[in-house]
């Protein structure tokens, strides 16, 4: 699932436990960790929700969490941050992080 500036608040408001993949198409580690994210979506499905965001299109959201580098990942638990990873990760990790 992609999103946007537009759509940002909406998607982390509507999912229990959501992750945001912060990325951009020019970016060689993001193309590494998004086969990762796909098994991880798959394994997560009923429990937790990821989506793509392309900071590249949607800057006003990169602004607010002070993206500075991707892949960065931000989770969130009812509506709310609650932790931000910068970098490849592993599945094992995403999937705690995101199930904590």
């Amino acid at each position: 699932m992609e999103i946007d500036d537009k759509t940002f608040d909406a998607f982390v408001k509507k999912n229990k436990a959501a992750l945001v993949d912060c990325s951009a198409v020019w970016c060689g580690p993001c193309r590494m960790l998004a086969p990762i994210l796909d098994q991880v979506a798959k394994e997560v499905e009923g429990k937790a929700t990821i989506a793509k965001l392309d900071v590249d299109k949607a800057p006003d959201t990169a602004m607010k969490f002070g993206i500075m580098a991707v892949p960065t990942l931000l989770f969130f638990k009812d509506g709310k941050l609650v932790e931000t990873l910068t970098g490849v990760r592993s599945k094992d990790e995403i999937k705690r992080k995101l199930l904590a």
